[in-house]
């Protein structure tokens, strides 16, 4: 049998769409880890479910997984063959957490996202399907694993939802229930499996919010937790033609590394990147803003100038960065649009957003525009989260090898 993990989904049907459960997750999961030490948290569930496809599809052979294995991945980003560490990915969007550790030499145990479509394009690129829901997933049902990778959901904590809901008259941050407490979720997962460190991103502004008692009670309960704390705000730009400010949070285990890590986070960068060096040569014209939508997008900046605000669309410098784009960009791409010489300005293309966010060109986009817009501008700059992730794994890897050391002398 042909064990291109291509031809094995063609021949299971697997597609990732709204009925997606995890039963697939527990089966692309355990092809993933079925040699590593944790393959008995998807056997179980995988097996139940290979037996089902194969009786629902009448393929002829024994539900046994020695037909599939060992899968060649022919995928843009297949699983590390000799892993130095385990991480897991929550909240994973779609996956430029994992790529940055991945990349770094770690191997992916456990993924968990809850949108339909970015479990399609995180599919797509790395052959595993998230999980669902964290806030339905026991922390006894997550493998163990030595780095826990959160970007948990920013809208409680930016500042375009805060002042929405404050408009509003609804509760935003820890009080909403909806979002807000998902970083409880990370809490529980951390307490009961307790990895040697872990790495958060949110919005800059989490470190304000609430007259900054949230990002306190945060710290606090990081800290409450064992682990010793390291955070700073990062700029993307130093890796992308992009503002894009993030906080990042370190924790390493104090009963680990005893407080005694180097860990620093890595130094602004001295190379500038314009925004010209992303854009696609020739580019569909259904990017071109509509004579209605331009004239609408002049007005309103003129109408917000004249009361003293900021806000309105962006005409990119070429040659400069671009703002920060958002899950909005979809709407009408007016934080971000390219000029053109006798036309009105253009929004970015869905690939042109993957490279502003540091996705290599081999990044499979299987999702429509607006999806894609909504995905890139809910992800990270992949390339500054591989320059944290490399300072991280040098400490880990300076730990276990210490252990190692120490283990080999009291055998």
């Amino acid at each position: 049998m042909d064990k291109r993990y291509s031809k094995i989904k063609d021949k299971l049907q697997i597609v990732v769409d709204k009925k997606t459960d995890n039963d697939l997750a527990h089966l692309t999961h355990y092809f993933q880890n079925h040699k590593n030490g944790v393959s008995q948290y998807f056997q179980p569930t995988a097996k139940e479910y290979l037996t089902e496809l194969h009786e629902k599809l009448n393929i002829v052979e024994e539900p046994d997984f020695q037909y599939y294995l060992p899968i060649k991945w022919d995928i843009p980003f297949p699983p590390q063959t000799e892993p130095k560490f385990k991480f897991i990915d929550l909240f994973a969007g779609i996956g430029g957490l994992r790529m940055a550790y991945q990349n770094n030499g770690g191997k992916c145990v456990f993924t968990s996202e809850w949108d339909t479509y970015s479990k399609k394009t995180y599919e797509a690129n790395f052959g595993e399907v998230p999980f669902g829901d964290i806030t339905e997933i026991s922390e006894k049902d997550i493998p163990d694993h030595d780095i826990l990778l959160g970007g948990f959901p920013c809208q409680p904590f930016s500042i375009a939802g805060v002042s929405k809901k404050n408009a509003l008259g609804r509760a935003h941050g820890f009080l909403d229930k909806t979002q807000g407490t998902l970083f409880f979720d990370i809490a529980r997962i951390l307490d009961y499996k307790k990895p040697s460190v872990f790495m958060l991103e949110n919005v800059k502004n989490l470190v304000s919010h609430d007259k900054k008692k949230t990002f306190k009670v945060i710290t606090e309960t990081l800290t409450d937790l064992g682990y010793n704390l390291h955070y700073k705000i990062l700029d993307g730009q130093n890796y992308v033609p992009q503002h894009r400010e993030r906080i990042v949070i370190v924790g390493f285990k104090k009963s680990v590394f005893k407080g005694k890590e180097t860990f620093k986070f890595p130094e602004p960068t001295n190379k500038t990147y314009a925004i010209k060096d992303i854009l696609e040569p020739k580019v569909d014209p259904k990017y071109t803003l509509s004579d209605k939508l331009w004239n609408y997008l002049q007005e309103y900046k003129k109408k917000h100038k004249a009361k003293g605000n900021g806000f309105g669309f962006g005409l990119t410098d070429l040659n400069g960065i671009s703002r920060t784009m958002s899950a909005r960009y979809y709407k009408d791409g007016a934080e971000i649009l390219i000029p053109q010489k006798g036309k009105n300005p253009r929004r970015l293309t869905p690939r042109e957003c993957a490279r502003l966010q540091g996705f290599p060109d081999n990044f499979i986009i299987p999702v429509s525009d607006n999806q894609a817009y909504k995905q890139f501008g809910n992800s990270v700059v992949t390339p500054l989260f591989q320059a944290v992730s490399e300072n991280i794994v040098k400490e880990l890897l300076k730990i276990n090898e210490s252990k190692e050391s120490k283990d080999a002398v009291y055998q």
